[in-house]
Formats: C-alpha cells, sequence, structure tokens
C-alpha cells in the first residue's frame, strides 16, 4: 500500500472525531442536557477504559504465557509489564499533577485580565475546558493505538481488514468527539470553532500519526506504552465527571445516559470484532 494511501486511512479513521464537536456549540443548553451529556461521555469512556486495559493486558499475559512454558526469557514479561505498570501511573497520576498545577495557576492570575492564558484559544484557566482538553488527550493516546492496528494490517496486506477497521475505528471517534464537549456544555462559555478544532486535532491526529508508524514496524512494548497511558488518563477523566454528574443529579437520566454511551462503545466495537480482530 501506497504512502498515499495509508495517509487516506488515517486520516478517514480520525477525521470523525470532528462530526461530534459541534454541539458545543449549542448555546440553549438545559440542565437536563447537561446532564445527559455528560452521563453519555461517562458511559463511553468507561467501555474506553475497559477496551485499552484489555489490550494493554493481552501482551504481557502472552509474555508470562511463553515464560512459564519455557519458551521466551523472564525478562520480556518483565520488561511489558513494567512498562504497563509505570505507563498506568503516568497517564494516571501525571494528569492529575498537571490539573492542580492548571489549578493553582489560575488561581493566581484570576485577577489579571490580560493574561495569556485566559486569552488562549484553549482557555485553559477555565475548569470545564481544562477537563475537555484532558479528554483529549487521553482520546488522543487511545486512537494512536488505534492507528498502530490500522498501520499494520495494511503493511501486512490485509487491505479488507483495515478498511473495516477504519470505519469501525472512525464510528468510535464519532462518540469521542461528541463527549469531548460534554464538560463544554456545563460551562458558562461558549466554545470558540478554534478551540474546539484544536481540541479534535489533539484527539484524532495520533490516529493518523499511529497509521504511519503501524505501516513501519510492530512492537508490542510501544503498543502496552500508549494503551496503558492512555487507560490512566482516560481513569482520572472518568472520576472527574462522575463528580460533576453526582452533583447534576442521580436519577434515570443519569444512568440511562452512561448505558447508552457504553452500549454506544460496544455497538461500534462490534464492526471491529466482525473483522476478527
Amino acid at each position: 500500500m501506497s504512502f498515499g494511501q495509508l495517509l487516506i486511512l488515517g486520516l478517514v479513521a480520525g477525521v470523525t472525531i470532528f462530526l461530534g464537536l459541534p454541539i458545543g456549540r449549542v448555546t440553549r443548553r438545559s440542565d437536563g442536557l447537561v446532564l445527559v451529556l455528560n452521563a453519555i461521555t461517562i458511559g463511553v469512556l468507561v467501555f474506553l477504559l475497559w477496551d485499552v486495559l484489555s489490550h494493554a493486558i493481552e501482551p504481557v499475559e502472552t509474555a508470562l504465557t511463553a515464560s512459564a512454558v519455557g519458551r521466551s526469557p523472564w525478562g520480556a514479561f518483565v520488561g511489558l509489564a513494567a512498562i504497563f505498570v509505570a505507563a498506568l501511573a503516568v497517564g494516571l497520576l501525571g494528569l492529575v499533577a498537571y490539573d492542580r498545577w492548571m489549578e493553582t495557576r489560575a488561581r493566581a492570575i484570576h485577577s489579571d485580565d490580560s493574561t495569556d492564558d485566559q486569552k488562549s484559544v484553549l482557555r485553559l484557566h477555565d475548569p470545564a475546558s481544562r477537563l475537555a482538553l484532558l479528554i483529549a488527550v487521553g482520546i488522543g493516546l487511545h486512537n494512536f493505538s488505534e492507528g498502530l492496528a490500522i498501520g499494520q494490517s495494511a503493511a501486512g496486506g490485509e487491505i479488507q481488514l483495515a478498511a473495516v477497521l477504519v470505519v469501525g475505528f472512525g464510528l468510535h471517534n464519532a462518540t469521542e468527539g461528541f463527549g469531548i464537549t460534554a464538560p463544554l456544555a456545563r460551562s458558562g462559555h461558549r466554545p470558540s470553532w478554534a478551540q474546539l478544532a484544536i481540541l479534535g486535532v489533539i484527539g484524532g491526529a495520533p490516529t493518523l500519526v499511529g497509521t504511519l508508524l503501524g505501516s513501519i514496524f510492530v512492537s508490542d512494548a510501544v503498543s502496552v506504552l500508549f494503551l496503558a497511558l492512555a487507560a490512566g488518563s482516560i481513569l482520572y477523566v472518568i472520576v472527574q465527571l462522575v463528580g460533576v454528574a453526582l452533583k447534576l443529579g442521580r436519577g434515570y437520566r443519569l444512568f440511562t445516559g452512561m448505558l447508552a454511551g457504553a452500549l454506544a462503545g460496544f455497538a461500534t466495537d462490534f464492526v471491529v470484532t466482525a473483522a476478527g480482530v
């Protein structure tokens, strides 16, 4: 497969994240709508957490099995396990440290209206905008690993499989773009098109990068690294969104939205599973 064809595959799979972003521009947002958006996002992220953890631990378990029966040295298992634990910790605790640093900085500059942070497109002084950014980062790490799968399939000559992966991951990304806007829905600020575009690039561009790199080489260590980083960051975001959800209400709309989000994730995953992946 040519470089141009790989580029198209990665772009198609990644660009669908922009389909769900415009909802962040909706001006009339009732508390009920905000609650449902937040709940659906939690459901989607819970699915993604299960998805990335199951894929991240698979190479580690395979290495463990091979080492136990003497087919490979124990060092291979220990190395992958160490990468998994370290990346999971960095993905989770790194976002805790970053968010606390940004919160402290935002308080320090709150009275200065001319500060660059308050004039920045991403509006990182705003808690809702920071959370949207963290969601985009977590999703971007996850999408990088999806791009690796597309690139590896294409490089192996499995064009039909690569095409099915593009469709499946493209559907995934559409729901993920919808999820990025959930924190913005409860903010008093209407996000600009530039802010939404940057969030979309952060979440979707790694699909293209992963596709190109996956066509060049295959590495269990790299796959485990990015999947575990994604799992840690997604776990942090889920906890933050659950806190927001509990403040908005605990009725049927909350749990129905979470169920709908999780089912949407599984439904799009069925497309990939149908390809035999």
